[in-house]
């Protein structure tokens, strides 16, 4: 891999994360008692991405505006990775006028007509509306494709199943991404399916299935180079699964006793550990990485800025944008 593409891959990393913490801790600020979701800057539950930055950085690498992502209720990172206006995000997820959907949908119901992004609280919502898409774009043979991104705890749904098997029936141009970060909110994929992986179920609807292990950026980034590739030359779909890494809690506020994985889970951490192979191989320096990090602050900072400068949605307008 060239260098330019490996420091691609660590900026949009060191971005995302950068907003996660920013938001993180806007999340937390003004709320009394912590449990009240309806208090503070940002109203609603947060479900953060930290520690699956990879599977962003590494798959969305070889999108463009035109391709489609649908994502999970844990979607900065891939809103992100895939170009989204910075500011706009921000402000929908504060819950203002000047956001994505006016402040009305937060941050589980992201849609960006300029990314063709959207994502759903609704356990693997995003895989039939992917399929629409790779339809449309595959009647238009415009090249575009779509990508549709779920938990591993989501596997078992019928939606699942039903846009694999519909997708290799009409050979669309759609690729699958299964994030695996171990924990269905609180269950272990052992207690809850009876596949090791999700990339052995393809096989059986006729696609190409690939797991990646140890939450590696570049081994994310070929197999999806691979799986883009075949959708965008008529190939037809693939599933691509990612054991990745959830850092924090399923939701802010979440205790997290469930879990017996925290013990050295600072370790495991995908951007330090990058870094350093990074720094190892000559690509990085110290000086380049308190710069990379400065400029995402500076991003990340107008964005947040801009939301919080932003007018809330008045309460007469409780209709508006409301139809049936």
């Amino acid at each position: 891999m060239d260098q330019k593409t490996q420091l691609s891959l660590y900026e949009t990393m060191v971005l995302s994360r950068t907003f996660e913490e920013a938001i993180l801790h806007d999340y937390h600020a003004d709320k009394t008692p912590q449990w009240d979701i309806g208090a503070g800057l940002i109203p609603g539950e947060m479900h953060l991405s930290a520690g699956q930055e990879p599977v962003a950085a590494g798959v969305c690498a070889h999108l463009n505006a035109s391709d489609a992502i649908t994502a999970t209720h844990r979607p900065h990172h891939l809103a992100i990775a895939h170009g989204m206006d910075l500011k706009l995000l921000a402000a929908e997820i504060y819950g203002r006028e000047t956001g994505l959907g006016h402040g009305r949908g937060g941050h589980m119901h992201l849609f960006d007509p300029a990314t063709h992004f959207s994502c759903s609280g609704i356990i693997a919502e995003g895989y039939p509306p992917a399929l629409g898409q790779a339809f449309s774009f595959k009647a238009r043979n415009n090249g575009a494709i779509a990508v549709a991104v779920t938990g591993e705890g989501a596997a078992n749904q019928g939606a699942f199943h039903e846009s694999l098997n519909l997708a290799a029936l009409w050979n669309l141009p759609v690729v699958f991404v299964v994030e695996d970060n171990d924990w269905a909110i609180s269950v272990p994929r052992r207690a809850s399916t009876a596949v090791a992986s999700n990339a052995k179920r393809a096989e059986g609807y006729g696609m190409p299935g690939e797991r990646v292990e140890d939450n590696s950026v570049e081994a994310v980034y070929e197999a999806a180079g691979k799986a883009v590739e075949r959708a965008r030359h008529g190939g037809g779909p693939s599933l691509i699964e990612v054991h990745t890494l959830r850092l924090w809690g399923h939701f802010e506020g979440d205790a997290q006793a469930y879990r017996n994985d925290m013990e050295g889970i600072a370790e495991r951490d995908p951007i330090p550990r990058y870094a350093k192979e990074l720094v190892s191989a000559g690509v990085l320096s110290d000086e380049m990485i308190a710069s990379i990090a400065a400029d995402a602050k500076s991003s990340v900072d107008a964005a947040i800025a801009f939301a919080k400068s932003s007018p809330i949605p008045s309460g007469s307008d409780v209709s508006k944008y409301v139809f049936a």
